[in-house]
C-alpha cells in the first residue's frame, strides 16, 4: 500500500506521457510483485486509480494497461494450456516463423551470454543488467527484450525457452501472466496480427535498436544503468 500512494503521489499523473519512456525509471507503479504473490489485490489499486485527483489521460492511460491488458494476459494464461510452448503461438505466427527458420541471423548469442549482458548492443545489455540487478525492467523495453531474444537466436523455440528462463529467473513478477502473455506478444503475434514480411522474423512485428531508441532518450537510459550497476559488471 505504501507502494501504491508512493506512485500516486509522484508519478502517476504523469503516466500517459511517460509509461513509454524508459528514462524516466520510476514512472511506472512498480507494483506487479506485490499483485504477483497477492499481496495488494487489482480491484484495491483500480479503485485507489480512480478515486485519486489524476489527470484523465494518466488515469485512462493506465487503467487501460492495467485492466484491458492485465485481464488479457489472465485470460490467455488461463484458457490456453500451451501458453508457455510453441504451440501456443497463433497458427499465422507459426507459419510465418517456419517459412523463415532458415533465415541467417545477424547475430547468435548462448544463454550464458544473454545472461551476461554481453552482446553488441548498448540499449539490449542495459534492460538486462537493469533486469538481472534490480528484477524490474520498464514494460517498453520488455518488448524489445523479447524481439531481439528472437532475432539472435536460432529460432523461435529456442528463443522461447531462453526468455522465459531469464523471466522466470530475474524478474521479481516472473511467473507471472503479464510475462508469458508479453513474450507470447513479442515473439508469436499473440494479441497482435501480421506485419510487412521480413528476414527471421516474417510478419511478426519488428522493432529495431533505431527505432527503439527514436521513442526515447535512450543514452540517458544505458547511462542510468551503467551507474547503477557499473560499467563493467555483468
Amino acid at each position: 500500500m505504501r507502494a501504491l500512494r508512493h506512485f500516486l503521489e509522484t508519478h502517476a499523473a504523469a503516466y500517459h506521457d511517460r509509461n513509454r519512456r524508459p528514462e524516466f525509471r520510476t514512472a511506472t507503479s512498480r507494483l506487479s510483485p506485490y499483485l504477483h504473490f497477492g499481496q495488494i489485490g487489482p480491484r484495491s489499486v483500480a479503485s485507489a486509480v480512480r478515486r485519486w485527483d489524476l489527470p484523465e489521460d494518466a488515469r485512462e492511460a493506465w487503467l487501460e494497461q492495467f485492466v484491458i491488458r492485465r485481464e488479457l494476459a489472465v485470460n490467455f494464461v488461463a484458457r490456453n494450456a500451451e501458453y508457455d510452448r510453441y504451440i501456443g503461438f497463433p497458427e499465422w505466427a507459426r507459419k510465418t516463423l517456419e517459412v523463415h527458420a532458415g533465415d541467417p541471423r545477424p547475430h547468435r548469442y548462448t544463454l550464458e551470454e544473454f545472461e551476461a549482458a554481453d552482446t553488441h548492443d548498448d540499449l539490449w545489455n542495459a534492460a538486462m543488467r537493469e533486469m538481472t540487478h534490480t528484477g524490474f525492467m520498464h514494460g517498453y523495453l520488455r518488448m524489445y527484450w523479447a524481439k531481439k531474444i528472437l532475432h539472435w537466436t536460432a529460432g523461435a523455440e529456442e528463443a522461447l525457452e531462453t526468455a522465459i528462463h531469464l523471466n522466470d529467473r530475474y524478474f521479481l513478477d516472473g511467473r507471472d501472466p503479464n510475462g508469458y502473455t508479453n513474450i507470447a506478444w513479442a515473439l508469436g503475434g499473440r494479441h497482435d496480427r501480421p506485419w510487412p514480411e521480413r528476414e527471421v522474423f516474417g510478419k511478426i512485428r519488428y522493432m529495431s535498436h533505431a527505432s527503439t531508441s527514436r521513442k526515447f532518450d535512450a543514452a540517458s537510459y544505458v547511462q542510468q544503468i551503467e551507474e547503477l550497476c557499473g560499467r563493467n559488471r555483468p
